[in-house]
């Protein structure tokens, strides 16, 4: 039998529970779990906040773990022939029809409606689709990226899943050599904005937000100025990033907070026909009221919004993060690991903001 952690409902305690062993098709991979991490969505599941999501589930859509079978020969993104041992992580997002118009006019694979998410739109019932367990069953055609020898597991599920997001919020960005860049929100997501906005030329990199760990961790993953929320009132925050644009504000502000008050703050700290990139909403908060011809109109705003991943963007975060590995500190990130038993403390953690980063380690 397998062990797996199962959210069972919404605001209910997480309990563990038992699987019976895979059975595995054809093209499917049987992976033992090193490391699933704990996102800021799994608490918005834990919550209710998603709709259609199918409890009970086992959460964990990003995970990595190596391969313990595969049903005959399995092959990775780039063609190599898959063996027992492998390290390897996955898209989680999986079932893309890739016939659809999302997908084939718009090129917009993060809204096909027949995607489907391991650890959240997967019910337990239909088996271990979530990385909270021992072992994980990818199903045929998912999409798996064995992990460079040079890159380690601890490495790799520090970025987590802020980082394709944050890979994707600096695409959408478009940041230009030069940039001043604000990146709203120093959880994982806004970390790893900071370090791909670093990356991709910016002159200065401003962090805002809170607590003072989050702070000192931006700092050291790429930020130049980190300001605190809970030291600062908006209008000083928007001042100081004014003083250091010659009073124009931020040429792009990523916003990775997930608090719908943070896009008033954000269309104000950016200059005049500047760039928004939304990522952190995620699920709906609720209601912000802005005055469109002051926040958009008038200053000719670009406002994206930044919607999931999809498979680009976590090989080509991956690429980066192996080639950086030593650039900046990625496994201080992770402020604490966590049995499957301890899954409910680490949701807890998460949501009171006291750690970074949380693993779960279903070994342990």
């Amino acid at each position: 039998m397998v062990k797996a952690c199962v959210m069972v409902g919404p605001e209910r305690p997480v309990e563990i529970q038992e699987f019976a062993e895979p059975a595995i098709e054809q093209g499917a991979v049987v992976l033992r779990t090193v490391y699933s991490e704990v996102c800021g969505t799994d608490v918005h599941l834990w919550h209710g906040r998603l709709a259609g999501v199918p409890y009970p589930i086992i959460p964990g859509h990003v995970s990595t773990g190596r391969v313990e079978a595969t049903g005959g020969v399995v092959k990775d993104s780039d063609g190599q022939v898959l063996e027992p041992g492998d390290l390897v992580t996955f898209l989680d997002v999986h079932e893309n029809c890739y016939s659809c118009w999302f997908c084939q006019v718009a090129h917009a694979t993060t809204r096909c409606p027949k995607r489907r998410v391991y650890g959240i739109t997967y019910s337990a019932q239909e088996g271990l689709l979530g990385g909270w367990s021992q072992k994980i069953y990818l199903k045929p055609g998912v999409k798996i990226i064995k992990l460079p020898d040079t890159l380690t597991a601890e490495t790799f599920i520090s970025g987590g899943c802020g980082l394709p997001t944050g890979f994707h919020a600096v695409e959408r960005a478009t940041i230009r050599l030069g940039d001043t860049v604000v990146v709203q929100g120093t959880g994982p997501v806004g970390l790893c904005a900071c370090v791909f906005a670093r990356l991709s030329g910016a002159l200065n990199v401003i962090a805002i937000g809170a607590p003072a760990a989050r702070l000192a961790m931006a700092e050291k993953m790429g930020a130049d100025c980190v300001i605190s929320i809970e030291d600062t009132t908006p209008s000083q925050r928007a001042e100081i990033v004014r003083s250091m644009t010659g009073g124009r504000g931020a040429d792009v502000v990523i916003e990775a907070t997930g608090v719908p008050q943070a896009l008033a703050e954000g269309t104000d700290i950016v200059r005049d026909a500047g760039i928004y990139a939304v990522a952190g909403q995620y699920t709906d908060a609720g209601n912000v009221t802005l005055n469109p011809h002051r926040a958009i109109n008038k200053k000719h705003l670009d406002i994206r919004g930044v919607w999931g991943t999809d498979f680009s963007h976590l090989y080509r975060a991956i690429q980066m993060l192996n080639k950086h590995r030593e650039t900046f500190p990625w496994t201080s990130m992770i402020s604490r690991f966590y049995s499957l038993e301890q899954a409910g403390q680490a949701l807890q953690d998460v949501e009171a903001g006291r750690v970074v980063k949380a693993v779960i380690k279903p070994g342990a």
